[in-house]
């Protein structure tokens, strides 16, 4: 392994980093102004409810990255989890996700 693949690893930017693969922004939901990103990460047997919210401002896209200790079965169970916390999020807390 080179350096190069093992700090992309570790800062998250590798498929095997935590067990999640790169988000496909292809699988993005639209929710208001916002594009939610499902993107579950396997752990062991089990999927974990992980993915990122983005919006573009005027100044620019704004990401916010969570992960939830709550698992699954499937992936396509975690994807629609992920999603459902997501516009809950949104609609609670709106653009303070990214600390405006």
């Amino acid at each position: 392994m080179t350096i190069d693949t093992w700090l992309a690893r570790l800062f998250g930017r590798g498929k095997n980093a935590g067990g999640a693969a790169p988000a496909d922004e292809s699988a993005a939901v639209e929710y208001r102004d916002y594009r939610i990103i499902p993107n579950p990460i396997r752990q062991g047997g089990q999927f974990l409810t992980a993915g990122t919210i983005v919006k573009d401002f005027p100044d620019g896209r704004r990401e916010h990255r969570f992960i939830r200790a709550d698992t699954h079965s499937s992936e396509e169970e975690a994807r629609r989890f992920m999603i459902q916390k997501a516009q809950r999020l949104i609609d609670e807390v709106g653009d303070r996700l990214f600390g405006a």
